[in-house]
């Protein structure tokens, strides 16, 4: 954090008055408070998020100012501020105000709202995206430097698609709702807009954490928000959906999965639940959380969102549960997906309509925006929406990083390297975090490395990439079947490997896995010695010895030969 919090804020403020863009803000904070908590700032103690500026959607407490979701005759003042919120004002940052929305976050698009269309700011004629539509384009115009929306159908992915910047979608629960305007309360998530990925990580670690009070928060396992470094055999899988896409987009989605060694992989039985959750049990729970609105006071409601949520009151409830059991089944799916790869890479959307279009049909636009969207709440997934380039229109494209729950910090590094090499004006790749007190360096050979059949148990106990290595020339290598044996010997050579950190406590569940006559020892690398994987050196005379390739990598490339 090297600006100090006077300059962004005068930034921020000055930037704000070039855009003047009269539907961004619901509410925005006089400039006089902004620059006094700014100055507040610069005179106290060092803070992790000291004087960055951040817009809040509006529909997530901001305490002194009025919570409206949209909606004027909803509008309520918090006497306190939402838990993410309090997280990031301890952690010192600048509030500058509450942004549009598609109101009670109930679209895609960014058109329903009495308070006019945020502009999106590559083209006047095209929706910004919703239903955080303000807090992407305040990140997207420059005004701010993170902003909080939220997610159910990805409300924090497509917005930022269309503003050319990066959405995070943490796990749900990980993030507490407490303070938030809720819209399907099971599958909602606070989300982040930024323009980095690792700025969008530096503030979901700050917002994160357990919260009691919310009773959809979970405990997160330790460290899955540390940063990973991107592994050389990282697994993408690529969804065959770019036929789905207007020509512009499947172009930058295609140029995403070039960028690794992927596989295509069909994806069907997720795409049909996402269309559950606008046509299916919740949409009730949306009509739950306002009922007293929607029933009462059905006046105050934009029609078009009116319409979507009153039609939930007529839900059946046999039809629910037919529902909940086919997300079952596509939840396993979902880990047996993830079973086999690090990550699953989606377009953001198929394709960004005009205003003109939504004027035409309020409806069937924003449908076909949740295509890749819907689906991943409801699976209990992680996301982070990159940039991925611009189409001949000079509209931007981006595409989406989808893995299980708990596992942005290892999507944050395939994620960076996507944004960085189809972005513009991206800043050089962040290191990996390096190693915590609660973690262990562990040397891998053969298997558990990236890519390979057993880096599943590294990566399921919580393990990430640090980065490549290489021993001193003191060892042998031998092949043991589908695994390497690595000893000590006079005449030995340099042997490639991969150093990942996993959470010391995980150490020994991982041993517990690990045949004779394979152990843990310390290995003596290139730059010091560390934990690995090591051999029973009376075990190894029978077995063939490929020393010379190098390493396991090197010795599958080859072939295997006997």
């Amino acid at each position: 954090m090297s600006e100090k919090p006077l300059s962004r804020a005068r930034r921020a403020l000055a930037r704000d008055a070039a855009v003047a863009d009269p539907a961004l803000w619901i509410t925005r904070l006089p400039d006089e408070a902004v620059l006094a908590r700014a100055a507040a700032l610069e005179a106290g103690e060092a803070l992790p998020l000291q004087g960055l500026t951040v817009a809040v959607k509006d529909n997530i407490d901001v305490a002194g100012l009025p919570t409206t979701a949209a909606c004027p005759g909803y509008a309520y003042a918090p006497e306190t501020s939402a838990v993410a919120v309090q997280r990031l004002l301890a952690a010192g940052a600048n509030v500058i105000g509450k942004t549009n929305l598609d109101q009670f976050a109930t679209g895609l698009v960014g058109v329903r709202s009495p308070h006019g269309v945020p502009r999106n700011v590559f083209s006047a004629a095209h929706v910004p995206g919703g239903s955080s539509s303000g807090s992407a384009v305040a990140v997207a115009a420059g005004i701010v430097d993170v902003a909080l929306g939220t997610d159910t159908a990805g409300s924090g992915r497509v917005p930022a698609a269309f503003g050319n910047i990066v959405g995070l979608k943490p796990t749900i629960g990980s993030v507490p709702a407490t303070g938030m305007v809720p819209a399907c309360r099971s599958v909602d998530t606070i989300s982040v807009f930024a323009r980095t990925v690792d700025a969008a990580l530096a503030v979901q670690r700050v917002i994160a954490g357990y919260h009691a009070p919310d009773p959809y928060s979970r405990a997160a396992p330790a460290g899955y928000l540390r940063r990973a470094a991107l592994a050389p055999g990282v697994r993408v899988a690529v969804a065959d959906v770019g036929h789905l896409c207007a020509p512009d987009w499947a172009a930058g989605y295609r140029a995403a999965g070039a960028l690794f060694a992927s596989e295509t992989v069909e994806i069907g039985p997720f795409l049909e639940i996402a269309r559950l959750l606008y046509d299916g049990p919740w949409v009730a729970e949306r009509s739950s959380a306002l009922r007293e609105v929607v029933e009462g006071r059905p006046e105050i409601i934009h029609p078009v969102t009116r319409a979507i949520v009153a039609g939930g009151l007529s839900r059946r409830t046999v039809d629910a549960f037919d529902a909940f059991h086919a997300l079952a089944q596509v939840r396993r799916q979902a880990e047996a997906l993830f079973a086999q790869y690090d990550a699953l890479l989606v377009p953001t959307a198929p394709f960004c309509p005009t205003l003109a279009e939504l004027e035409a049909d309020p409806i069937g636009p924003n449908s076909r925006l949740g295509t890749f969207t819907n689906f991943v709440n409801l699976c209990d997934l992680a996301a982070i929406a990159v940039p991925a380039g611009f189409g001949a229109d000079g509209m931007p494209v981006g595409v989406t990083v989808l893995g299980p729950a708990w596992s942005e910090g290892r999507l944050a590094a395939i994620a960076d390297h996507i944004h960085r090499s189809l972005g513009t004006d991206v800043a050089p790749a962040a290191a990996p975090d390096p190693l915590a007190a609660d973690e262990t360096a562990l040397f891998c050979i053969g298997a558990h490395m990236s890519g390979l059949p057993l880096n599943l148990q590294v990566t399921g106990l919580g393990g990430r990439f640090l980065r490549e290595a290489r021993t001193l020339p003191e060892y042998r290598l031998h092949a043991l079947g589908n695994r390497p044996g690595m000893a000590r010997a006079a005449a030995g050579a340099a042997i490639a490997g991969e150093v990942w950190a996993l959470p010391t406590a995980a150490i020994g569940a991982l041993l517990a896995q690990v045949p004779a006559p394979l152990g843990f020892g310390t290995v003596a690398l290139e730059d010091g010695p560390c934990l690995g994987f090591l051999a029973e050196a009376h075990a190894l005379g029978g077995a063939p010895d490929i020393t010379a390739h190098g390493g396991w990598r090197a010795w599958i490339a080859a072939g295997r030969p006997a």
